[in-house]
């Protein structure tokens, strides 16, 4: 029998283009996480994706007026009312997108405390992977959010491609990192605090919020 709130899982793809990697990575990551918070608990699982370039004209009005559209404060309360998220860009000029940084500029630097989030990029070259590093995990870290350790990066070769005994593909990345996003969810919403996450989603001591900060570490 399912609990009568359900678990908010809240996907934020910043991809321009239609059909597009940046909204299909999303996706994945998405599903995967579904699949494993449906495995794990019996409370339902809503998963809402937003398409930041279906607001791009709002983004901007809202920038420069100070007031957001109707559809634009769904989206940014969608995304502070979530138990966990999902960040999803494109690379642009070996950082993350304008219009992703620009919705992000828009959420208070105290909406996201120690919110759960995935961070992932799309790209044309794996050479751009360490923007996830670089760019996105310190935007969430001043955002106050709590980054899982796997980050996701899909360079156009990783799509089709189950990788190899020396590298993990795309596939099993989008696991890990779904499965990390449901541990820490879990741990969030029925505790009260984090737990430490492991890269074999095996570890479930709870911990203080401010010891998982300190244990977390990159790929």
């Amino acid at each position: 029998m399912f609990a009568t709130t359900p678990l908010r899982i809240v996907a934020v793809s910043a991809g321009l283009s239609q059909p597009s990697s940046t909204r299909l990575l999303a996706d994945r990551l998405a599903a995967a996480t579904r699949e494993r918070l449906a495995a794990e608990q019996d409370r339902h699982v809503d998963v809402h994706v937003i398409e930041l370039r279906d607001l791009a004209v709002d983004i901007a009005n809202h920038l420069v007026s100070g007031f957001p559209s109707a559809g634009l404060r769904e989206a940014i309360d969608a995304v502070t009312e979530a138990d966990g998220l999902i960040a999803v860009t494109p690379v642009f000029t070996a950082s993350y997108s304008g219009l992703f940084k620009s919705f992000f500029d828009l959420i208070d630097h105290t909406a996201l405390t120690g919110k759960p989030v995935v961070i992932a990029a799309t790209g044309g070259t794996a050479r751009h992977s360490l923007v996830l590093e670089h760019a996105l995990r310190p935007l969430f870290a001043y955002l106050r959010a709590v980054t899982v350790p796997t980050s996701v990066y899909a360079a156009s070769e990783d799509w089709g491609s189950s990788g190899d005994e020396y590298t993990e593909g795309l596939p099993s990345r989008v696991r890990r990192a779904g499965g990390e996003l449901a541990s820490a969810v879990l741990g969030r919403t029925v505790s009260g605090a984090s737990r430490a996450l492991g890269l074999d989603d095996g570890e479930d001591a709870v911990v203080p919020f401010e010891q998982q900060l300190a244990d977390l570490r990159l790929d």
